[in-house]
């Protein structure tokens, strides 16, 4: 099978290029796949990803109108036996125009008759548009959720729509009576033996900030917290979310003041085990959600304790996946602040939530997810798929 990927990838800091990345290499492994061609976003840095029998062509760029051209010329061009795209709503880009003609891609892939699956993080029906940055007037929000609705319909035009999460595929299945959905789990992306805590006590966040994922709260319970333990860190892990450039920047400028922290700016994927095995707790300073974890996954694969707030997909991953965490109400200070010296002044409560959180990713890892996805090509290669219009 020769498989052609969409996806953000590093070296950029596109969304979802880490996991794009996992998913791409767990998938190169395969015996049944011959050949991978990755179709990610142009960068100007220099290319440094090698998989086996693996291509990269940087087509396509954010915010650009054009990105469902470029793709399915490339793809025309590629002739692939099928195509997985990696996709979020704000995939494409932070425009309306470049986000909304990107997702109609994956409907022209499919309407060539090559079998085509995507994979969508996010439902617009989940999402907090405020709080993602997407929503700041009323009128502005339900522009959005109508448009949404419609991408959505594109989206399931794909041969197979899968998601992360199983509650995903009952809205699809109950309010656009979607009968081609999968439920593929995100997996952990690697299995590794638990690493002791470190002897200096550290909060680590990780994520791209500046939209439903903020720090000004984080810092200023780290900053209370800095009365029971003078030498308590804070690492801001990560850059800013495309659709709030700048961010992190502002912040530092306003919490100048504030003492024992650190901003890493974008993390390379060689960096992230140090980065959370010189953690202590790994807190989501998030006042919403837009799907799945990564972060949370990662935090279990180097089983370091949670804290993160009392919201949505979070809440329903934990009970759904087996996670443990201390939890907080979104943009309480106070609550943060205690929730996380829960976690700080008791070491073996501490591991204790963190071997839980190891034994929650060890259950599922992004290889055996890569299965799933190859299963369902192999179903679609062996059905008579005709064209719906001429390539």
């Amino acid at each position: 099978m020769h498989l052609v990927i969409i996806s953000a990838l590093p070296p950029s800091k596109g969304t979802l290029n880490e996991y794009g990345l996992h998913l791409i290499e767990a998938l190169s492994q395969k015996s049944e796949i011959s050949q991978i061609t990755v179709l990610a976003d142009r960068t100007d840095q220099a290319e440094t990803l090698h998989f086996k029998h693996t291509t990269i062509q940087r087509v396509w760029e954010f915010n650009h109108p054009l990105n469902f051209w470029r793709i399915r010329q490339a793809i025309v061009r590629l002739k692939p036996d099928a195509v997985l795209f990696n996709l979020q709503f704000s995939s494409f880009g932070s425009q309306d125009l470049a986000a909304a003609l990107g997702l109609i891609t994956p409907a022209l892939i499919r309407f060539m008759g090559i079998p085509t699956i995507t994979l969508l993080h996010n439902l617009m029906e989940t999402v907090n548009l405020k709080e993602a940055g997407f929503g700041s007037h009323a009128w502005r929000e339900k522009i959005i959720r109508f448009g949404g609705r419609i991408l959505t319909k594109c989206l399931l035009a794909s041969h197979r729509l899968a998601i992360t999460m199983p509650e995903y595929q009952k809205i699809l299945e109950d309010q656009y009576a979607a009968k081609n959905v999968f439920h593929a789990p995100h997996g952990a992306f690697s299995k590794r033996e638990p690493t002791p805590l470190p002897t200096n006590r550290t909060i680590m966040t990780f994520g791209k900030f500046g939209t439903y994922k903020r720090v000004e709260v984080l810092i200023e319970a780290h900053q209370r917290l800095l009365a029971q333990d003078p030498n308590l860190r804070l690492i801001i892990a990560g850059s800013d979310s495309p659709n709030r450039l700048g961010y992190l920047a502002a912040v530092q400028q306003h919490f100048a003041h504030a003492k024992n922290i650190e901003y890493t700016g974008y993390v390379p994927e060689e960096a992230v085990p140090a980065l959370f095995e010189n953690s202590s707790v790994v807190v989501f300073p998030y006042t919403a959600t837009t799907g799945s974890s990564g972060v949370l996954h990662q935090t279990g694969e180097f089983a370091r304790a949670a804290v993160m707030p009392t919201i949505g997909d979070l809440e329903a991953l934990v009970q759904c996946e087996g996670y443990q965490a201390e939890f907080f109400e979104p943009n309480d200070v106070s609550g943060l602040a205690a929730a996380l010296w829960r976690v700080l002044a008791n070491r073996e409560y501490a591991t204790q939530l963190g071997l839980a959180n190891h034994r929650a990713s060890s259950q599922l890892l992004i290889s055996e997810v890569a299965e799933i996805y190859l299963n369902q090509f192999q179903k679609l290669r062996r059905k008579q798929l005709t064209p719906i219009m001429e390539v």
